[in-house]
């Protein structure tokens, strides 16, 4: 553990609770995408299969337990909420994320450090992260109509993940025989696809305008 990873669990963690927060407390999940929600479920649901089998530490533990509830939780919310559901706009949110899921797991197949059900599992939750995000990003470009909660879920989302790439960079520097291509690349790939929004998030807030991003 050190201050990177430390400060991009807890950004992690932030951008959850602000949207946990928005559809809990306003009842709506207006400008958020399903697919991208239900594409995080999936990846914890892989990631942590190790959770009730290897204990790493009691922190580690209750980071997995919290954002597999919470993702499954807000999945729950947009399909079986009688009030939330009626804010989800399913006409806008059509991108075919399926087809993001066959793609992640032939090349985690490939591409793992060992050939067994758990390591497989997790390259794939690796990749499927890095591209989970398109739905969300795709939506807010179609309805180009973005709240405040949104626009700081999606801002935490991208500061986790350029946080945990700084952690990256101090473990190589300070850990002997400290390397891990698969999630390395897989963050710098899923860090980029936020690049275009971070540069218009910053843009609205210099400018003290609306966010927007162009079509």
């Amino acid at each position: 553990m050190n201050i990177f990873r430390f400060a991009g669990d807890m950004t992690h963690l932030f951008s959850v609770l602000v949207l946990l927060l928005k559809i809990h407390t306003i009842k709506s999940c207006a400008g958020v995408s399903l697919k991208t929600q239900e594409l995080y479920a999936l990846v914890f649901i892989t990631r942590y299969l190790d959770i009730f089998t290897d204990f790493i530490s009691f922190y580690n533990t209750i980071m997995k337990l919290i954002f597999l509830g919470s993702s499954l939780s807000i999945v729950w919310y947009m399909r079986r909420h009688k009030i939330v559901r009626r804010s989800y706009d399913k006409d806008q949110d059509t991108f075919r994320h399926y087809f993001l899921i066959l793609p992640c797991l032939l090349l985690a197949l490939l591409i793992h450090e060992k050939f067994n059900v758990k390591e497989v599992m997790w390259s794939f939750s690796l990749f499927l992260e890095a591209v989970a995000i398109l739905p969300q990003l795709v939506l807010l470009q179609r309805t180009r109509n973005i709240d405040n909660l949104t626009g700081q879920y999606v801002l935490l989302l991208g500061a986790y993940r350029a946080l945990y790439i700084l952690n990256w960079i101090y473990r190589y520097f300070t850990e002997p025989h400290y390397v891990h291509w698969i999630p390395w690349i897989a963050g710098l790939v899923q860090t980029l696809l936020y690049a275009d929004f971070f540069y218009y998030y910053f843009q609205s807030w210099k400018n003290n305008k609306k966010l927007e991003l162009p079509a």
